[in-house]
């Protein structure tokens, strides 16, 4: 009779908890986790708590009271703050609209073969975006002044003083100027780059073709060119949007003078109502506001650029 075979039961190998994998998930973690951590603290808590502070009475000394909806009734109803959107909306459109297209056609000439010394242009474009922005403010200042170049040279062809720093759309004018003078090299650098990514096929067998530079330009340049023009007017939209250095140095040297109707902006306006009438409710109020439009701008943006791609497609 054969005896019976013992069966010896698996030996359960126990997985330890660090495996490779979680290793690699760890050390992942572990390098991004500074930038989330960063932008805990400095970026959303600050956005979290000026949505908090919207709904309370607030002068940074005392406690805080709760209001409700009320900094919100007080902003709608105050004439000022309709003004300043306006303001905004009018210099962002001033300030913009003008300078994109020069930038777009600084961009084509400084990728034209044609072009010499086109890094030192480029350099020359891009200096104003890394001037300091106050001393930009206050030589322009002097230049849109009663007595400065530009009412010298209105002068030198016969016409009268421009009043830049205090008539309706003098003050509109010179703001504008200042940012179109300081961003339009930056927008140029990124549609040249965007030039750069076109195949230089597509204009040989466009000239072969027949075509002259300006059917080049409509049917090829500004159709491969949508999406570097769409990503830089919603640059320049949310940058319209934040306008607060240019007016608040230009007219703010005299006090009061960044909050006076015909310059002020919705920063201004929310500057004004935290730093000097102590209401900070009010003001978180205004900057939630002012994210509400800007996210608005960026949708319609996204709805351009979707409609955009949709287009792209053609017979063949």
């Amino acid at each position: 009779m054969a005896e019976p075979v013992s069966v010896i039961p698996p030996v359960s190998v126990k997985r330890p908890f660090l495996t490779e994998q979680r290793r690699s998930r760890i050390t992942a973690y572990t390098f991004i986790s500074p930038f989330f951590i960063l932008f805990s603290i400095f970026g959303l808590y600050p956005i979290i708590f000026t949505i908090y502070l919207s709904f309370f009475k607030w002068d940074a000394l005392g406690p805080m009271k709760y209001v409700g909806f009320k900094n919100y009734d007080l902003i709608i109803s105050d004439p000022t703050f309709w003004i300043s959107f306006t303001n905004t909306l009018i210099m962002g459109v001033m300030g913009t609209v003008p300078q994109l297209i020069a930038a777009l056609f600084v961009a084509i000439i400084l990728n034209s073969s044609l072009t010499k010394f086109k890094k030192s242009f480029r350099i020359l474009y891009f200096m104003p975006n890394i001037t300091s922005i106050v001393a930009v403010t206050l030589v322009f200042s002097t230049m849109f002044g009663n007595n400065g170049m530009i009412n010298w040279l209105l002068n030198g062809l016969g016409l009268e003083n421009v009043a830049f720093n205090s008539g309706w759309w003098g003050v509109k004018i010179a703001i504008s100027t200042m940012v179109m003078w300081r961003w339009m090299g930056y927008n140029a650098i990124i549609f040249l780059s965007g030039l750069h990514s076109i195949p230089t096929d597509l204009y040989e067998a466009a000239k072969i073709d027949g075509a002259s530079r300006g059917q080049q330009l409509t049917y090829i340049t500004l159709p491969l060119l949508k999406p570097f023009i769409v990503f830089v007017t919603l640059l320049s939209t949310i940058g319209s949007l934040q306008l607060f250095t240019e007016p608040y140095v230009f007219l703010g040297q005299s006090g009061s003078g960044s909050t006076r109707e015909e310059g002020v902006t919705m920063v201004t306006y929310l500057y004004s109502e935290a730093f000097r009438n102590g209401f900070f409710g009010t003001a978180a109020a205004t900057a939630v506001l002012l994210l509400l439009i800007t996210i608005v701008f960026s949708l319609l943006n996204m709805l351009l650029t979707s409609r955009m791609g949709g287009d792209t497609g053609g017979e063949a």
